[in-house]
C-alpha cells in the first residue's frame, strides 16, 4: 500500500498556515470572515481528496498553473525563460476555466498563479472569479497592479497578489531590471490603503539569504501591509549560477528562523520546497503538488518542465494517473533527494531517462 503519510502532514500544514492567518487578522472582521471561509473549504477538498484516495486516485491539494509564458521583464536566471519551451499556443479562457473547474471537482483547493507574468493574460480574473471555492495565490513582478486592477482584486478577496522581491532596492533592481523595487513598494502601498491581504515572493539565494530573512528586513514589510511571505530557493537553471544555490548549513538554518519567525512576528512565512525530510521527499509530481502548463502539459512542477501528457488531451484525473507521474511518485532515487533546490532539474538526465521509459515525450 502507497505510503500516504505525507498527505497527512500536508493537509496540516495547510490548515495551519490558514489557522494563523485567521489569528493575526483576527481584528480585521471582513477578511476574518474571509479567511474562516476558506479554511472550512479547505476542509471539505481535503475530505474530497480522501474519498479519491479510496478510489486509487491520489489527488494533491495545490496546483501550480503558469498561465502565460509572456512576461513585461527579463528578470536574470528566471527559470521560465531558460526552459525554450515550444511554440505550442497558450490554453484559452475556455479552456483554463475546464481545467479549474476539473481541479475542484478532484478536491485541489490552492491554485497557485505563476507564469511569465500572470497579469499578462487579460482574461486571468475572469477565470478566478468562477471559482471562488479555491485560494488563488497570484504571483507577480507587480508593475501591472495598478489602481484598476486592485480595484478588481477587491471584489476577489480569494485572489491573494503575492509580489516579488529580491531584497532591498540594489538586489531587486539588479535581478528584474531599474525602478522595479519602486514600483513593487507602490503597489503594497496601494494595496494596503485598499484593505486588501497580501504577500511577497523572496528568491533566497547564498548571496541575499541575511537579508531576506533579517527581522528588521521582514518587520518592515510588515509594516508596509504585507503578511504573507514566500522563500523560494533558487533553482540554477541558467548555467553558471549554481553559486546562488543555498548552501546546505543555510537551507537548515533558514527552516528554523521561519520557525522562529512564525511565532514571533505577525506573519505567514513559507519555504519553497521547504522541509523536504518532513514529507518523506520532493512534493512535487502530485504527491502534494503538480504544474500545468501555459500550453496545457501536466508536469511534475514549473522547475521540472517534462511530460507525457496534455490536458488538452487526457482529463485532469487521467492525466495525475499517468505513467510518467506514476514513476516519479514511485521513484526514490528522483524524490527522496533531499539536497536543496529542485531534485528533478539536478537530476534531469535521469528524469529525462525516466520518461522515455514511460512513453514518448509529447511532442
Amino acid at each position: 500500500m502507497t505510503d500516504r503519510r505525507h498527505v497527512a502532514l500536508f493537509d496540516q500544514a495547510i490548515h495551519a498556515l490558514l489557522g494563523d492567518a485567521l489569528r493575526i487578522c483576527a481584528h480585521e472582521p471582513a477578511m476574518a470572515a474571509t479567511l474562516l471561509r476558506m479554511l472550512r473549504q479547505q476542509r471539505r477538498a481535503a475530505r474530497q481528496r480522501a474519498q479519491w484516495a479510496a478510489q486509487g486516485l491520489d489527488v494533491p491539494p495545490l496546483l501550480i498553473a503558469s498561465v502565460t509564458q509572456r512576461c513585461n521583464l527579463r528578470c536574470k536566471g528566471c527559470y521560465a525563460q531558460a526552459q525554450h519551451r515550444d511554440s505550442a499556443p497558450e490554453l484559452s479562457t475556455g479552456e483554463w476555466a475546464d481545467v479549474l473547474a476539473q481541479a475542484r471537482e478532484l478536491g485541489i483547493s490552492i491554485v497557485l498563479l505563476a507564469g511569465g507574468e500572470p497579469l499578462m493574460r487579460p482574461d486571468l480574473l475572469e477565470l478566478t472569479e468562477g471559482q471562488r471555492g479555491m485560494i488563488f495565490p497570484l504571483f507577480t513582478n507587480g508593475l501591472l497592479l495598478d489602481e484598476a486592477m486592485i480595484e478588481r482584486l477587491a471584489a476577489q478577496r480569494h485572489v491573494i497578489p503575492v509580489i516579488s522581491l529580491e531584497g532591498h532596492q540594489n538586489d531587486t533592481d539588479g535581478r528584474r531590471g531599474a525602478g522595479v523595487h519602486a514600483h513593487s513598494l507602490q503597489a503594497m502601498a496601494r494595496l494596503r490603503e485598499r484593505g486588501l491581504f497580501f504577500g511577497t515572493s523572496l528568491t533566497v539565494t547564498s548571496q541575499n539569504l541575511d537579508t531576506v530573512s533579517s527581522p528588521a528586513y521582514l518587520h518592515d514589510l510588515i509594516a508596509s501591509g504585507c503578511r504573507l511571505f514566500f522563500f523560494v530557493e533558487y533553482v540554477p537553471t541558467v548555467p553558471g549560477t549554481e553559486f546562488l544555490v543555498l548552501e546546505e548549513g543555510q537551507r537548515a538554518g533558514l527552516n528554523r528562523l521561519l520557525e522562529e519567525l512564525q511565532r514571533s512576528l505577525p506573519g505567514l512565512f513559507v519555504a519553497l520546497p521547504g522541509d523536504e525530510e518532513l514529507y518523506g521527499g520532493c512534493l512535487a509530481a502530485g504527491r502534494g503538488f503538480v504544474h500545468v502548463s501555459a500550453e496545457g502539459r501536466l508536469e511534475p512542477c514549473p522547475f521540472a518542465p517534462f511530460s507525457d501528457v496534455s490536458l488538452r488531451d487526457a482529463p485532469l484525473a487521467e492525466a495525475l494517473r499517468s505513467p510518467f507521474m506514476r514513476a516519479l511518485r514511485e521513484s526514490d532515487v528522483h524524490l527522496a533527494e533531499t539536497q536543496g533546490g529542485c531534485a528533478l532539474w539536478a537530476q534531469r538526465e535521469q528524469v529525462l531517462a525516466l520518461l522515455q521509459e514511460q512513453v514518448a515525450p509529447v511532442s
